[in-house]
């Protein structure tokens, strides 16, 4: 019996059918053997139907994503989440930043420059990153010294005097999708899409050019099924940040019903998934990258709460010093004051002899 999703892709294929492939090809046996029981259910939940397929796979998002062969479908994406148009002019290799963490977290980082001069820098992450502030600071100011150096050359190479280089500077755009956000922004859970930019506390106004949007993808999640039985997509970014993160097949339907051509882009999924070959190749390397982030990310918060021990620590250090000082100065006191009864003593003494 067709499962819901196989009624709308007819190209997905069954359990029975990948599992026959699967035994009759020693490489994918073995690749197939290896994985956990839980990592062998979610292959196959996904590539026969009973789950759609969400884009928190690496090598989905990439092939759907891609700005350089579905540059209109990037435009679009990225037109609604910052809520003007947005035109891409070029592609920027990623390459270029020079910043690393020493390992990947994210599922895919794209960086654009627009038609107006602005970089856009695109980042869909599984797990929310340690010190996500800091660390989207540091990406989002390589990211204008990049523009900047960009600017410096063309303006050269024009015969514009350099100085003048700092009005041609457009803004820089961090945005972020997290599949499971962090602490400081997953507290907020009627929220799902958080802007950030510098403003001065008197309201003095200035181009500071760095721009941040952080989107939670777990929230809107949250939001949308808390409301009814049957999510209600209500426009076309709600439509988008749903194609991301869900994977229910209800969900993949109220998508394609809302706006029949995200169809296509779930029938490009289900042709890649066809190919067991390359998609079993590239799930086992994604589990992989997975587990060695997982424990990297522990050693993270274990190193955090460390800190946090010796901290308190030496704050208990600094309270127990305090408290020997205040101690020695009360023993000074009392040493004083029994001193001085002692001379008051011997007075009253030697006047009543």
């Amino acid at each position: 019996m067709m499962n819901k999703l196989q009624q709308y892709f007819p190209m997905i294929r069954t359990k029975e059918e990948v599992l026959r492939e699967i035994e009759n090809n020693s490489k994918l046996k073995e690749i197939y053997e290896n994985w956990q029981e839980d990592e062998r259910e979610e292959f196959l939940a996904f590539v026969t139907g009973t789950k759609g397929v969400k884009m928190m796979y690496d090598f989905i998002s990439k092939a759907i994503l891609n700005p350089e062969i579905y540059e209109e479908r990037v435009e679009e994406f990225l037109s609604l989440l910052l809520q003007q148009k947005v035109k891409i002019l070029e592609v920027l290799p990623n390459e270029e930043t020079g910043l690393s963490d020493g390992y990947s977290i994210l599922i895919m980082d794209i960086v654009v420059e627009l038609e107006n001069g602005s970089i856009v820098n695109l980042e869909i992450q599984k797990n929310g990153y340690m010190f996500p502030g800091e660390r989207s600071a540091c990406y989002s100011a390589d990211l204008l010294l990049r523009q900047y150096r960009r600017v410096r050359k063309k303006n050269k190479q024009e015969g514009k005097k350099t100085k003048s280089c700092y009005r041609d500077i457009k803004d820089v755009y961090t945005i972020v999708l997290f599949e499971t956000s962090p602490s400081q922004l997953h507290k907020f859970r009627d929220v799902y899409l958080h802007h950030f930019e510098q403003k001065s506390d008197t309201g003095a106004e200035m181009n500071l050019l760095q721009k941040y949007l952080f989107v939670t993808l777990d929230n809107f999640r949250s939001i949308k099924h808390n409301k009814s039985s049957k999510m209600i997509i209500n426009n076309r970014l709600e439509a988008w940040l749903a194609f991301m993160c869900m994977d229910e097949p209800d969900d993949i339907l109220s998508i394609i019903e809302k706006y029949s051509d995200f169809k296509e882009m779930y029938e490009q999924i289900y042709v890649i998934c066809r190919d067991l070959d390359e998609v079993m190749g590239m799930f086992s390397k994604e589990l992989q990258e997975l587990d060695r982030n997982s424990v990297e990310l522990m050693v993270d918060e274990m190193q955090k709460d460390l800190d946090k021990t010796r901290e308190e620590l030496e704050e208990s250090k600094m309270e127990i010093e305090e408290k020997d000082q205040q101690l020695k100065e009360n023993k000074l006191q009392l040493k004083k004051m029994q001193e001085e009864l002692e001379h008051w003593k011997k007075m009253y003494q030697q006047e009543n002899k």
